[in-house]
């Protein structure tokens, strides 16, 4: 018999922990560790935002694992071991045999002076809840969307929450009375995707009537007086500043020896994602993965989802004693949602030299009926 300890009940959590439930035999022991009740489908927070969805709707109970024989640790890890084999969450020590680090990445909304205080953000399930709430009692004005930081999660999400919250604005036909921007401290919508994929997104913003102010660096957020102050020292008012904050490694991590302090994870090989520690892997958002252009993968749930596909193969092949190990090939795809309701689709390779090699599509409502068939199926079939 062997434990297998996942940390994470993200996207990669809990597609690695059944996969591996299905490879092997119920002698293996498989813990997933969480501090969460809930996994929470982020693909679908931007449809809270707009009120297409309830959060009961993207959330289920991560005890469901348990059905499938999956024993859940409802508890925050603090410390890792990775020499002893062992890791302790909510006080309580665990040994394992093979350890697979999903922890994911947190919002770090500190990071800017203000920023909590002064701006709602659709990157955590509350706050599209606030969001939508704001939205509902918005009158027209100035709406600013914010990218604070990077990297952050799902490169496409402040074009498509700038083009969403265009569609709920018509909606309400309020949309001539209202401004919105978009003010990022990239040099173009989504870098890593190229040209472009950066000028499609751009003419879709035109297309609407968005500002897009690419290269901005927020070093304040003055709430009182409802202003962003940039480090050139201008200042932009805003009534809603919907933001997308700076985001960081769990601190456990650092405090394991597992990452430098600042630092994210790293692999020693970016198709098997193993790490320098014996029988021990990490994927997803928590991961930095440099690839031959530059700059790094994007940090994506469809990512962290083929990577666990990868390394519950490898895992299960050692365990088992047989068969081969798995391997991410770097290919990935994304949906854009733009409101009316359409969206856009990209998919390639990431891994590909000496940049990826996307194909994009126009936006379309098949695409749009894509992403909800997508949303449903994930949640039937891995919860």
């Amino acid at each position: 018999m062997s434990t297998i300890a996942i940390v994470g009940g993200g996207s990669g959590g809990i597609v690695a922990a059944n996969r591996l439930r299905e490879k092997l035999g119920r002698e293996h022991e498989i813990v997933l560790f969480d501090r969460d009740s809930h996994h929470r489908f982020q693909g679908s927070f931007l449809w809270v935002m707009t009120g297409a969805r309830t959060p009961e709707a993207v959330s289920k109970p991560l005890s469901r694992l348990e059905r499938k024989g999956i024993r859940y640790v409802n508890a925050s890890v603090e410390t890792i071991d990775t020499d002893a084999g062992r890791l302790t969450a909510g006080g309580v020590q665990h040994g394992y045999d093979y350890l697979l680090l999903s922890p994911g990445a947190e919002l770090n909304m500190e990071a800017v002076p203000g920023l909590s205080e002064g701006s709602l953000t659709p990157f955590n399930l509350e706050g599209a809840v606030a969001l939508r709430n704001a939205l509902q009692r918005f009158g027209g004005g100035k709406i600013v969307v914010l990218v604070a930081g990077m990297p952050y999660k799902c490169p496409a999400a402040p074009y498509e929450a700038a083009l969403l919250i265009d569609w709920v604005l018509r909606q309400r036909g309020i949309r001539e009375r209202s401004h919105i921007a978009v003010h990022t401290w990239e040099p173009q919508p989504m870098p890593v995707a190229g040209k472009e994929m950066g000028d499609a997104v751009k003419s879709m913003l035109a297309d609407r009537h968005i500002d897009y102010f690419p290269g901005r660096k927020v070093s304040e957020v003055d709430a009182e007086g409802r202003e962003i102050v940039f480090e050139d020292g201008q200042r932009v008012a805003a009534d809603l500043i919907v933001s997308v904050p700076f985001h960081r490694l769990p601190r456990f991590c650092s405090d394991s020896g597992l990452a430098e302090p600042g630092a994210w994870l790293s692999v020693t090989d970016p198709h098997l994602m193993t790490m320098d520690k014996e029988r021990v892997w990490a994927i997803g958002d928590a991961v930095k993965i440099d690839l031959a252009m530059g700059l790094p993968l994007p940090k994506a749930g469809v990512f962290a989802h083929y990577q666990a596909e990868a390394v519950a193969k490898s895992i299960a092949a050692q365990a088992a004693g047989k068969g081969e190990p798995g391997a991410f090939d770097g290919h990935g795809m994304c949906f854009l949602e733009t409101g009316r309701p359409i969206a856009g689709y990209a998919s390639g390779n990431f891994y590909a030299e000496p940049k990826p090699t996307l194909k994009i599509g126009n936006p379309n409502r098949l695409n749009h009926l894509g992403k909800m068939a997508f949303e449903r199926w994930w949640l039937w079939r891995w919860l």
